[in-house]
């Protein structure tokens, strides 16, 4: 494995990648695998919300091994199911020593569910996330130039939040965007840049 230069190491594969895919094998797999694919289905995308609203404050690694958990836990996030949650299932949650028992997010979890589901008649969770993708994506060379917010994340949240959505700050609905290909923010030197299929290889 290689020094980092410019915020990319490559691996023994050859592979160049960010330094935080570069080591952890459950990171590495999932930016090598998943992060920046396009999701374009409801209850992948609740999924992933619902994640990166449990991640608030915690790491993403912490997030990731606890997910076959999460999954478990709220019905491999079906949207109709987690919906109808009631105060017995919020008590079996807060027992549960293999999600991150946080309250909050949890009723945040629930309320979104509901929030998915209302969502419906107007076109859906998919359509509307999808809606701020942006004309162009970052084009970063180093990690530095990896933008936390956009103006696209900021109306994203803005509107999901007058749909009764929680816990969708701009941060966390940019990370949202990165992670489900909305925007393609790897670097343009590492192994991954373009494979989107959403954007064209800016790396060259």
């Amino acid at each position: 494995m290689s020094e980092p230069v410019d915020g990319l190491v490559v691996g023994e594969d050859g592979l160049a990648r960010p330094v935080w895919a570069s080591t952890d094998p459950l990171l590495r797999d999932y930016y090598d695998s998943e992060w920046g694919m396009p999701v374009r289905d409801e209850q992948g995308l609740f999924e992933r919300l619902s994640l990166e609203a449990f991640q608030s404050g915690l790491s993403w690694a912490t997030i990731l091994r606890k997910r076959p958990a999460f999954r478990h836990a709220f019905a491999d996030f079906d949207p109709d199911t987690v919906a109808g949650f009631g105060d017995q299932d919020v008590a079996r949650l807060l027992l549960d020593a293999a999600i991150i028992r946080n309250r909050a997010k949890i009723l945040a979890t629930i309320g979104n569910a509901q929030a998915t589901l209302r969502l419906r008649a107007e076109g859906g969770l998919t359509e509307l996330l999808w809606s701020f993708q942006p004309e162009q994506t970052p084009e970063p060379h180093t990690p530095d130039e990896v933008p936390s917010r956009s103006a696209e994340s900021v109306a994203a949240a803005k509107e999901l939040k007058s749909r009764g959505f929680s816990f969708v700050g701009p941060t966390t609905v940019f990370a949202l965007m990165e992670a489900v290909g909305i925007v393609d923010t790897h670097l343009l030197g590492s192994h991954r840049r373009g494979t989107s299929g959403v954007w064209a290889d800016r790396s060259i």
